[in-house]
């Protein structure tokens, strides 16, 4: 084979690679990141403002990440897109970090939003009870709270119409949907979670071995999330405390061909969930059984305060004897 030929064979090959690479990025157009919707360094745009990006409380923004809180009690802090997002399906990918001294105590931990009002803040890891929209929580606080025996971190994942309570003394498990065990605190590499909405499901994924690879925590079929709410992020403290940072917040159409839902106007539903249970009564967690060392400390101070009595009485009844036989003589 002439040297001619095989240039015009090398041509053909790559011509024809290019045109592959074209027709794949014409069929994956809708499947992009939303960028009105993402956050990414660097975040300053003039002076201390975020373009698009709100943030509130204790929240401070640094080179390389937001930090919602800082490792100190009693804080407060929130970022909040100032754009709603009209996207039918989608997915939020938030790379954060969980950090801090604490060894065996540490809380509160931060939460996901996709909530109808913004920059409202509150009781439930920073933001309003209450609330309408769909929410994930990263629990840190190592309390074993309620009727349940999962460990913490936890993730869970809540939807509400305005009308529940989140009960934070019982970690949310009255109200929540779905969660799974997640130990993403205190590590050195990188972790990530994924928040997927498509076809009134809800998936929620994470990235927090270093594996580079999504691990699914849960999937809830039946949700019905509206269009025009708005994404946010927000962290608290109490009397445990935690780092709270986020390095980039990523929201992705994703592209679903052939959808006949697609035109569907989903401005105005309600936020429900196919299955919600109502809220069961809150009972009172049993008080904690006593230790061996305890109960025999207790039995000992008890047999001393019996003894103690006994003496106190038998000297009592010496000494009226004694009385009485004086009165007698």
């Amino acid at each position: 084979m002439s040297e001619f030929n095989t240039i015009l064979i090398r041509i053909f090959f790559t011509c024809l690679s290019v045109t592959i690479f074209y027709a794949h990025a014409e069929w994956n157009t809708n499947d992009y990141m939303k960028r009105e919707h993402s956050l990414i360094k660097p975040y300053h745009g003039v002076g201390v403002i975020i373009p698009n990006w709100d943030f509130m409380g204790s929240t401070m923004v640094t080179h390389n990440h937001v930090r919602l809180t800082k490792d100190d009690q009693s804080l407060q802090g929130a970022l909040w897109n100032s754009l709603p997002c009209y996207v039918r399906n989608w997915e939020l990918q938030v790379h954060f970090k969980v950090h801090g001294h604490g060894k065996d105590l540490f809380g509160d931990g931060m939460a996901i939003w996709y909530a109808k009002d913004r920059m409202k803040p509150g009781a439930v890891f920073g933001y309003m009870d209450y609330f309408y929209g769909l929410a994930v929580f990263l629990d840190t606080y190592s309390n074993h709270n309620g009727e349940h025996n999962h460990q913490h971190p936890y993730i869970s994942a809540m939807v509400n119409n305005g009308t529940l309570h989140y009960d934070h003394d019982r970690d949310g498990t009255h109200t929540q949907l779905a969660g799974c065990e997640a130990k993403f605190r205190n590590l050195d590499h990188d972790t990530h979670i994924a928040i997927r909405y498509q076809d009134d499901t809800l998936t929620v994924s994470t990235d927090i071995e270093n594996k580079a690879v999504w691990k699914e925590c849960f999937v809830v079929k039946g949700i019905k999330l509206p269009t025009g709410y708005y994404f946010g992020v927000s962290a608290a403290t109490g009397d445990l405390s935690d780092n709270h940072d986020i390095m980039s917040i990523r929201l992705y159409e994703l592209d679903m061909p052939g959808d006949v839902k697609d035109d569907e106007d989903r401005t105005n539903i309600i936020p429900s969930a196919s299955f919600y249970e109502p809220p069961r009564e809150r009972i009172e967690d049993p008080k904690p059984s006593m230790s061996g060392v305890k109960t025999f400390f207790l039995m000992l101070l008890a047999a001393i305060g019996l003894i103690v009595i006994v003496i106190v009485g038998v000297m009592m009844y010496q000494k009226h004897q004694e009385n009485a036989r004086k009165r007698f003589y």
